[in-house]
Parts: C-alpha cells; structure tokens; sequence
C-alpha cells in the first residue's frame, strides 16, 4: 500500500522525494528575514510544489473510489467516519501491543526517534488549516489549538513537551535517519494544511488523528512505563491518550457535522482527507515492522524473539 517507487511521475526515489519536501517544508515555514535571493526562492518553490501536488494526487486518486462511499447527509458521514476508528486503514495494529509489552529500550527508541522526525506539528497544522474556514470549523479549530497551546501556559503546550520527551530520551532525529514513509505522513499533512484547495482534506485528516490516536499512544505510554522511562518521556503520551477522545467528539460535533450540513459536497473531501492519512500511516507502520525484522534477523534473533507483527506484509 502507498508503494510508490515505481511511479517516474514523481521521481525515481520514493526515499528522496521526501527528504526533499521535509527539507524543503522546513526552510518555506521557519520565520525568515528578507534576503536577495527570494526570487530564487519561488523558484524552488514552483518545482516543489509541483512535486507536491503530484504526490497528493496520486494519494486521492488511491482512496477516490473508496471515499465516494462515504454517504453525504450528516448522520451518515458522522457514522462512517466514526467507524473508521475501529475499521480504517492501519487501525489496531499489532506493532503497538508489541511496543507495549516487548519492544526493547533501544527498539522503543528508535520507534520514537522516527516519530519524533516525521512530527509535521500538530498545533501549526490546526493553526494554518483554519483559515477562512466556516464560522462554525473555525471555532473548533481554535478551541483544539488552545488546547494544543497549553492553554496560554508554556508547560502544558503539546509541541514542547514532545520535544521534552525527545531531549529526556537522549533521542536525535534527523530526516536523512527517517524511514521515507514517516517523512511521507508529515509531508502530506503540511501538504495539507498549507493549500487551500486541499482544506478539506486537511480537515478530514487531522480530525482522523483526532479520532485514532488515543490508542495508539496510550499503548506507547504504557511501553514507556514498562521500561521505566521518566515521567516526562511519557507526559505527551499520556496526555494524548485521554485528551485526544475528547478533542475527536467535538471535532465532529463542531466541524464536520456542521461542514457536511452546510455543503454536502466536501463528505467526499474529508473523506479521502481522513483516509490518506490513514493510509500514511499504515504505511509507517509497515516501514517499521520491516526495520524491526530485519535488525531481529541480522542479530540472529528472530526464531528466538519473535514478535507478534513478524509475518504481517
């Protein structure tokens, strides 16, 4: 799924199409003075965001047929999306029970370390797809980035508390280090956010993340437990496993219900929005599975240490 090492519309490496866009999304977002080379700047712009728009597209043209399922009145949408929690695309993988209860200190880590350079930034992703959204949209929006912002206090903002996480850790990820798909995840995301025509995908998607992260990390905040990692290793896990529930039941009581009663016609863009992310990120999960079988093996471990996601493709 989302193999695309094959596809010459892009370019002949899948590996580094993406390190470009992740370095390229780095410099294009960072605050910056003005310098005389800006017109070389939009230059590179161009191209890049021509590479870009053809990695999205080939995404929705992956998940069209399956999105234009989704049915367009609100109950309907609000039903099928809430399913996707359970039934969606990369949704109670076994990678995550291992995490829990077996992975190693060194594995645990090198999971998080791949986590931690694929992070596109939740609250700038929020902050940057609420433009000129629907009054309604917009307000959950912003009340999700108060959230994300610690609600004025710089100890709880979510960000820095990852990057606490990260520095506590001793982790140091680079995006040259980083599996392609995860720099692919982050790169569709800010895709996302970033272009207007792409809104409501982006609504779709981070209201998915919303809606199927609690699990995820939770079982990651138990991993860390286990391994006796410190307290602030694990705050931004624990912390996203219980507010995350909360933060998916408004996302579709105060954006997507209202964005579908107003305009039926976006389901379908929330739709593919909300299943390429998943789909990204199932995609992660099996670049992972793939690293960890083949360090198992190199270490001549695998008959002895065998986890439970081994003989998933």
């Amino acid at each position: 799924m989302l193999d695309f090492s094959s596809r010459q519309s892009l370019t002949p490496d899948i590996a580094v199409l993406h390190q470009d866009l992740a370095h390229w999304n780095r410099r294009r977002l960072a605050p910056a003075a003005p310098h005389a080379q800006w017109e070389e700047d939009l230059d590179e712009d161009h191209r890049m965001r021509l590479l870009e728009g053809r990695w999205v597209e080939e995404l929705r043209q992956d998940v069209r047929a399956e999105a234009a399922e989704a049915p367009s009145d609100v109950e309907g949408f609000t039903a099928w999306f809430e399913a996707l929690k359970e039934s969606g695309p990369g949704q109670g993988d076994p990678l995550f029970d291992w995490l829990a209860e077996e992975a190693t200190a060194e594995e645990m880590d090198w999971f998080l370390t791949q986590e931690a350079a694929g992070e596109a930034g939740f609250d700038d992703l929020v902050a940057m797809a609420q433009v000129k959204l629907p009054t309604p949209a917009k307000l959950e929006l912003a009340r999700n980035y108060w959230d994300e912002m610690g609600r004025g206090h710089e100890g709880g903002m979510h960000g820095p508390m990852l990057e606490g996480a990260v520095r506590a850790l001793g982790l140091k990820p680079t995006i040259e280090d980083t599996v392609w798909p995860s720099l692919a995840l982050a790169n569709t995301l800010t895709a996302f956010s970033t272009t207007r025509r792409y809104a409501w995908h982006a609504v779709g998607a981070l209201g998915v993340v919303e809606l199927t992260a609690p699990t995820r990390v939770s079982k990651v905040g138990i991993g860390l437990k286990r391994l006796d990692r410190p307290p602030i290793a694990r705050k931004y896990f624990d912390l996203h496993a219980a507010l995350d529930v909360r933060h998916a039941a408004d996302w579709i009581e105060n954006c997507l219900k209202p964005l579908v009663a107003e305009n039926p016609g976006v389901a379908r863009y929330l739709a593919e929005g909300a299943l390429i992310r998943l789909r990204c990120g199932l995609a992660c999960f099996e670049a992972y599975r793939a690293h960890y079988r083949a360090e198992l093996r190199s270490q001549g471990g695998l008959s002895l240490r065998r986890p439970a996601f081994v003989d998933i493709a």
